[in-house]
Parts: C-alpha cells; sequence; structure tokens
C-alpha cells in the first residue's frame, strides 16, 4: 500500500469530534445483559494496552477497509499507516473523487488536513457491497455518519467479517442493543477512543491495578466551537448533537470507571430540541460493588458560539488513595493551555507522570491494534466491547430524559 506523508503536526493530546432518542429503558446491574462492574472494572491491567502477540496469527497483519470517507475515515487511515499490526486495503466512499485519491477537502478539529494520496493497491469501492465480497478483508472500519451506522453493520455482521466502528455505536440504545442481539462474540467492536490517549488511559489503567483505591469521585468536561465540520450536527435524527456525538466520550469513561448509574439530572440549553450547553450529575445506588461509598459523577460540556477556542477537554478524578487531574484547551488562533496530568496524593505528594510528546493518531493506532489483536484471535479489549458503547448511549438518554432548560 502507498502511504502518504503528513506534513501537518498538532498538539492536541486528545479529541473530541463530533435517532430518535428515546426514554431510557435503564436495566438494573443484576441484569445479565449488563456487564456487573466487578466483571468490567477488574479487568487484569494486561488487558487495558494492546497486546499484539496474542495468537499464533499476530504476525499476519489484519487486513481491513474503511466504509466511509469523512474526517474520521481520514484519521483512521493515518492510523493504519502508523500501524504494524494492520493494513489498509480497501474503502468505500461514493464520491468519486474520494476514489480516486482526492482528500483535500476533509477538515477537523484536530489533526492534518485531507490530502491527495495514490490508492492504488486497494480495493476501492462505491459502496458497502464492494468490499463484503473481497474474502480477504478481516475487518470493516465504520466511519459512516451516525445515522448509517445500524444499516451497515448488520450487513457486515451478517457477512461474517468483524466491525470496527467508530462511536455512537447507533443514535440510540435499542438500536444498539439490537446489533448486540446478532453479533457474534467478540464480532462487533466499538471505537472509543479516550482510554487509548495517555492522559485518560492513566485513569483506566488506575482503576484496573487499584494503585490509588477505587474512584469515588469524577468530574469530566468537554467543549468545542460550532462544529461546521459536520452536517446536520443537531439533528436528532442523524447525528444527535453534543450529547450523543461528543459527551459519548465522557459517559462511556464513566462507566468505565464508577459503572452504570441508577439516574440522571441535567440542566441544559438547547438548540433544534437537543442538548446545546450541559450539566449533568449522575446518581449512583449504594451495592454491594460500590465499595461502602457511593459514587459523585458530573459530566459538562457541550458547544459555544465562538470559534475563538476549538476545543477543551479535562477530568478531576478522585480515587481513594490520590485525586488526578488533566486539562487541555486548543484555541482558534493555534494556542493552548494545559493542565499536565498531575496526581495530588492523600499524604500531600505530588506526582506529575510524564506522557511524552503527544500526537493524537497515536492513540487511534493503540486502537486498531487492539482490534488486530481480537482479529489475531485474543480476547476482545475490555474498551472495545459493544455493551459498554451501548451503555454509554444510554447514559446520554437518562440525561435527555431527565433534562431541564
Amino acid at each position: 500500500m502507498s502511504r502518504c506523508v503528513c506534513t501537518a503536526s498538532t498538539r492536541i493530546t486528545s479529541l473530541c469530534y463530533p435517532s430518535k432518542l428515546r426514554s431510557p429503558a435503564v436495566q438494573t446491574r443484576g441484569s445479565p445483559s449488563f456487564l456487573s462492574r466487578r466483571q468490567i472494572d477488574r479487568v487484569p491491567s494486561s488487558l487495558l494496552l494492546p497486546v499484539q502477540c496474542m495468537s499464533s496469527n499476530a504476525n499476519t497483519p489484519m487486513r481491513a477497509a474503511i466504509l466511509g470517507v469523512g474526517f474520521m475515515g481520514w484519521i483512521h487511515t493515518l492510523a493504519y499507516q502508523r500501524s504494524t499490526t494492520a493494513e489498509l486495503v480497501g474503502f468505500a466512499s461514493r464520491d468519486a473523487k474520494k476514489r480516486a485519491g482526492d482528500w483535500r477537502g476533509i477538515q477537523g478539529n484536530f489533526g492534518p488536513p485531507g490530502e491527495q494520496w495514490d490508492v492504488s493497491g486497494l480495493n476501492v469501492s462505491e459502496n458497502l457491497d464492494g468490499l463484503l465480497e473481497d474474502d480477504s478483508i478481516d475487518l470493516i472500519d465504520v466511519c459512516l455518519p451516525p445515522h448509517l451506522h445500524v444499516d451497515a453493520i448488520k450487513k457486515i455482521l451478517a457477512s461474517g467479517k468483524k466491525v470496527l466502528c467508530e462511536k455512537p455505536l447507533a443514535l440510540n440504545s435499542d438500536a444498539a442493543r439490537s446489533l448486540l442481539n446478532i453479533a457474534e462474540p467478540g464480532q462487533l467492536m466499538v471505537a472509543h477512543i479516550l482510554p487509548f490517549m495517555p492522559a485518560f488511559r492513566f485513569l483506566v489503567e488506575a482503576k484496573s491495578d487499584g494503585r490509588f483505591g477505587d474512584p469515588i469521585t469524577g468530574r469530566f468536561s468537554r467543549t468545542i466551537s460550532p462544529p461546521d465540520w459536520i452536517p446536520d450536527f443537531y439533528d436528532p435524527e442523524k447525528v444527535g448533537g453534543p450529547l450523543i456525538d461528543l459527551q459519548v466520550h465522557d459517559a462511556h469513561l464513566a462507566r468505565v470507571l464508577f459503572g452504570m448509574p441508577a439516574a440522571a439530572h441535567c440542566v441544559s440549553h438547547n438548540q433544534q430540541g437537543v442538548p446545546k450547553r450541559y450539566e449533568t450529575i449522575l446518581e449512583y445506588s449504594p451495592s454491594a460493588d460500590s465499595y461502602g461509598v457511593t459514587p459523585v459523577v458530573s459530566l459538562a460540556g457541550g458547544v459555544i458560539d465562538s470559534p475563538a477556542r476549538g476545543f477543551t477537554h479535562g477530568y478531576e478524578v478522585s480515587f481513594e488513595k490520590a485525586t488526578v487531574r488533566f486539562e487541555f484547551a486548543a484555541y482558534g488562533d493555534g494556542s493552548s493551555d494545559t493542565i499536565p496530568l498531575t496526581v495530588m496524593h492523600n499524604d500531600g505528594q505530588l506526582e506529575r507522570p510524564g506522557l511524552g510528546e503527544q500526537d493524537p493518531i497515536d492513540g487511534f493506532v493503540s486502537e486498531i491494534d487492539a482490534a488486530a489483536a481480537v482479529v489475531a484471535g485474543g480476547p476482545l479489549h475490555p474498551v472495545l466491547d459493544a455493551q459498554l458503547a451501548t451503555d454509554a448511549l444510554t447514559i446520554c438518554e437518562m440525561q435527555m430524559a431527565s433534562r431541564r432548560s
């Protein structure tokens, strides 16, 4: 495959890119269709990072094709070009210019813009069928607009190929569960990127290995400028607005760290009937798996009207023995502010774990390598689990159902 060379760079350390929502039918944590907190929380720390040699087939790169060439399709393409365990062998796009290799019109809020590149040697198709007919393809990487995910995934699952779907899995949890019901074990994976980004992966690893005890409180925020690169952003039938396309990142992370909440209490400013800016408190019920402390968790963010602040995200999470803080902001003039990853131990010691030079594409490489390990015969990486992605949508629906404006 011809490799394109990216000439642009970025200082952004992670990302924020951005159905008809129904009142959630929230299931209890005792329901067999939900992983219990103990099941999902107490996974070995070795499973939290991609393991490239988990089977005898691991030396054979996964052969993947991308369905949908927009901003995320471009970012995933860059990640495949860096991966040593996966190879991009095809893509499908309805756009004739893109099928010819002209991706110069692609632009998002992080990473380099799209480029003209050599697509000779790839399986280039106008639609999904052309990829499904290629028996050499192991996995279809779905980067379509959210409202097109479900129908495409059903066809891919029926073909027997594996799926890596860019978040959100669907526009509502009912549709997501319909996919869970027909997927074979390990066949459906969802690309929620935060746990693969170093500053956020630190939290997941700390939760898994218990280095600071159990997490007890968390505040998560994520705000962007108007996402002009996403058509129909506020349309609940196509994208779903900031909750479904943006804050679902933090809902997923909260689910990984704290389990499934019992309720949500959301206050919002709305646009086109969906939240534009919001503040949410997640309510947890005391139970046998709540470690004796009921978690206190809040989610905040949305869209501001000014393009001067392209992107801000951060968190403050308290464990039993320490509090961890991180924040990053990118501005329209190219400048940025960072509160570096900081651990404030209960005994007063400060620790600033070094994250090294960071390129946001590297997190996507780790995510793709994790999917490749599954294709090679390894176990499902916990944070790629489609059940967690469905739970994240349920949390978003709980917020929608409870919101006051």
